[in-house]
């Protein structure tokens, strides 16, 4: 079976489940709260589109993981669910620290409904992800539903702990390349790590494929925010969704930024300079190549794809198919600026 194959099979069967736990676990006194999680996936929508629903790539790596250890996909769902709640619960709040306006293409949850609705609806769907967890205890082990569990809550720990640290970056003139890779480490793989070591975990798979799982989770994160970054400078409209070059004109501090400002070279003046950085856009982005970052950048990511790869290779497989279908969609994770 392809990675395609895979998606056909699995997601239809993960979106019923979703779409159940927002229908039948949120009170029917509360018809309010079920209209704003709806919102929020892009279900109050006559045409459901599939960029409003994201691309519900962790739910992805847990089943397929969950398979690769020997484990059965349909009693893994309620994990899968637990773990896209978390993301949409951590994406709703992202969005109004950072004051965005759209997201997948529409107007953001607290810009509709407002910033203290909004808000109560990520903590509504942090509560439905702890009661999906419970509900994996219930169809495989309460030992399974245990260490699922607290393996969830300690990466919500990550991710908020990565949440502050791109917050508190803001009011910091100087970051670290080291710094930054401990906030991406939380904001962006700690998730991608647990998708992974959760679905060993609902396999009752081993400490070696719970651990390999992980670190791929983790180099993958690393390796797919680099190319976010690659992405905020060099990519194109189409890819991103957002003007070219849009990091260097928001000032936002990426990967290639950093390494090019600790430079202290031409781009490091010139990008400090008063005034408006899209009017020096084309000037900018010379310097910043001239400093080898897009390069580095480059590297970085081509390094933790290599590690993302390797930890695979250790792993016990129980499913072949289901591990190719893991390679393949972790080559298109990481393929996304070719």
């Amino acid at each position: 079976m392809s990675l395609d194959q895979f998606i056909f099979e699995m997601l239809p069967e993960f979106e019923e489940d979703l779409r159940n736990s927002v229908l039948f676990d949120v009170p029917e006194s509360f018809p309010g709260l079920k209209e704003m999680i709806n919102y929020h996936f892009g279900w109050t929508e006559k045409t459901v589109s599939k960029q409003s629903q994201g691309k519900q790539v962790r739910p992805m790596i847990l089943l397929l993981s969950s398979m690769i250890c020997g484990g059965d996909w349909r009693k893994s769902l309620p994990a899968a669910v637990a773990i896209e709640l978390i993301h949409n619960f951590s994406l709703i709040h992202d969005d109004i620290e950072d004051q965005s306006e759209l997201r997948r293409g529409r107007k953001t949850l607290w810009k509709v409904y407002g910033i203290a609705q909004a808000i109560n609806t990520g903590d509504a769907m942090f509560s439905l992800a702890q009661m999906n967890m419970l509900k994996l205890g219930n169809k495989i082990s309460k030992t399974v539903g245990f260490e699922a569990s607290q393996k969830l809550n300690e990466t919500c720990l990550k991710l908020t702990g990565g949440q502050y640290l791109d917050i508190s970056f803001e009011n910091k003139s100087e970051i670290s390349r080291d710094e930054y890779f401990i906030m991406i480490g939380g904001k962006t793989a700690a998730l991608l790590a647990a998708s992974g070591e959760i679905g060993a975990i609902a396999a009752q798979s081993s400490n070696n494929n719970r651990l390999a799982l992980r670190s791929y989770g983790e180099a993958l994160g690393l390796a797919f925010q680099a190319w976010d970054d690659w992405l905020g400078i060099w990519g194109n409209e189409e890819q991103t969704g957002k003007s070219a070059s849009s990091d260097l004109v928001t000032g936002k501090k990426t990967l290639p930024i950093l390494y090019a400002m600790e430079k202290k070279g031409d781009f490091s003046e010139a990008y400090q300079k008063e005034g408006s950085r899209k009017d020096r856009l084309e000037e900018l982005i010379n310097l910043i190549e001239n400093d080898g970052a897009k390069e580095y950048t480059e590297s970085v990511a081509n390094h933790y794809t290599e590690m993302a790869l390797l930890s695979l290779k250790s792993l016990n497989v129980k499913h072949p198919d289901a591990y190719m279908a893991l390679v393949e969609l972790t080559n298109l994770l990481i393929q996304r600026n070719k």
